[in-house]
This record gives structure tokens, sequence and C-alpha cells, in this order.
């Protein structure tokens, strides 16, 4: 399966250019899975701790928009996430679209940090925890949305139902230890794990990636390269479920 993973822009300007350029990228390589980073199709709001009921419908009247662009992928599958509500609640959900059947919602970010420039409490409800695998199309796919993936026992938790991908859209600055987290996620699960991270000269660090099922960095991207295309064998993540350490009983 061809898969390929981006660093986006927060900037709106830099976005729009760097999204064509995705388009291009995903139809050259004729991609057969796209992950966006968190939320991209605004530029991050929850850096200010006061909610503001305006701001949230201007986000989620932008993320309404792109959602209707995503079609410019199409036949690839598109993986992300979008800010809605839904029964009163404000929620960050991670989506699957596909051309044959549009947009599906898979899993609502559960643990939300609360700290400068990443105050998503104020912003979100906690919805009910649910890391339940989905089905889209012929992959076995989980979501641990950013800091969802310091959290390994829901990637076992996600090898065991037999997750061949586990998504991990990302709005993290530079620190190493979203690399280890990222990494423990595919060795805990025996899956393969994809990243794609916002960019920026200040908070966000970019560098979207894709770790094999035993840890392994398969690529990456970087400033000078903002996409990647990688081929990776699904099969390769059943394979991995019998061996150590998910061999391992519990």
């Amino acid at each position: 399966m061809k898969v390929t993973l981006c660093e986006l822009p927060d900037d709106r300007e830099a976005f729009a250019s760097a999204w064509k350029e995705l388009v291009v990228i995903v139809r050259e390589h004729r991609s057969e899975l796209v992950l966006l980073p968190e939320m991209p199709f605004s530029a991050w709001f929850p850096r200010t701790p006061q909610f503001d009921a305006q701001v949230w419908q201007r986000i989620e009247a932008e993320h309404d928009m792109m959602m209707n662009e995503l079609s410019q992928f199409a036949p690839a599958i598109v993986l992300g996430t979008r800010p809605l509500i839904e029964d009163a609640r404000h929620l960050n959900r991670g989506f699957a679209w596909t051309h044959t059947e549009g947009y599906k919602g898979i899993h609502d970010k559960y643990y939300l940090p609360d700290e400068e420039d990443f105050y998503e409490r104020h912003w979100f409800e906690r919805p009910q925890r649910d890391f339940k695998l989905a089905q889209v199309q012929n992959v076995a796919c989980g979501f641990l949305i950013c800091t969802e993936v310091m959290f390994t026992e829901w990637a076992r938790y996600y090898g065991k139902q037999g997750a061949n991908i586990i998504a991990v859209p990302r709005a993290t600055q530079d620190h190493e230890r979203w690399l280890v987290a990222i990494r423990m996620a595919a060795i805990a699960s025996g899956a393969f794990v994809l990243s794609s991270n916002r960019v920026d000269e200040h908070l966000f660090a970019g560098r979207g990636l894709v770790i094999g099922p035993n840890g392994e960095v398969l690529a990456s991207t970087s400033r000078q390269a903002p996409f990647v295309t990688i081929d990776i064998d699904l099969a390769e993540s059943v394979r991995a479920k019998a061996t150590y350490p998910r061999d391992v009983p519990e």
C-alpha cells in the first residue's frame, strides 16, 4: 500500500500553497492512503485558554469547506481529524474519507492537554472513551490523536484487535519524546504507525513519520522535503502480531 505523509504549514497562506503541492504529489505517486495533521484546515486555535464561540464557528466552517476538497485525493483513503459539535459537546474527531463512502467518523480525542499553547481542555469536552478498531476498505485502522500516542496501552489494545495501521495526526513541538512514543506505539501494537504534523517557525516541528511494526523509522518528512510517499506491506503487520513483544500474554 502506498502511503503519503506530510507536514503542513499552520500559516494559512503557506497552507494553501502546500495543499496544492500535496494534491499533485498524491496524484503523481498514485497514493492509496494520505494522512493529514491534526485539525489541519484552520490555524491552531487552542493557543488561548478562553473559549470563543465565534472562533469555534469559524474554524468549524473552515473544516466543513475543506472537507469538500478531499475528493482531489480520490481514489486514496484520507485520514485526519476535524472539530465538530455533537450532542452539544465540542469534539476533535478522527475520520476516514473514501471516494466510495465519503466521510466516516472513527474516534474522538480522549486525552486533552491543558498547558501553554495547547489549552485543549478549554475548547473540547472529553468524550466517552472508545478505542475500537475501524475497517476502512481493506485496512484495519486505529487512531491515537496527538497526545494519545503517549498512552502506549491503547496502541497495544489496537494491536490485539488486529490493527494494520495506527494513525497519529499531530500538532506538536520539537521534542524527542514524540519520536519515542510513536516508535513505541508500533512496537507495542505490531502495526505500521503513520504520523503527520503541523509546521511553523515557532511552535510546530513538522516531521511526519512512517514507522514499521517493529519500531523502525521507514521514512520521515523535513522542512526541505515536507511530503513523503512509501510503499508498505500490510501483511507485515499481521506477521508482527505473533512476535515479541506482542506475543507476551496479558
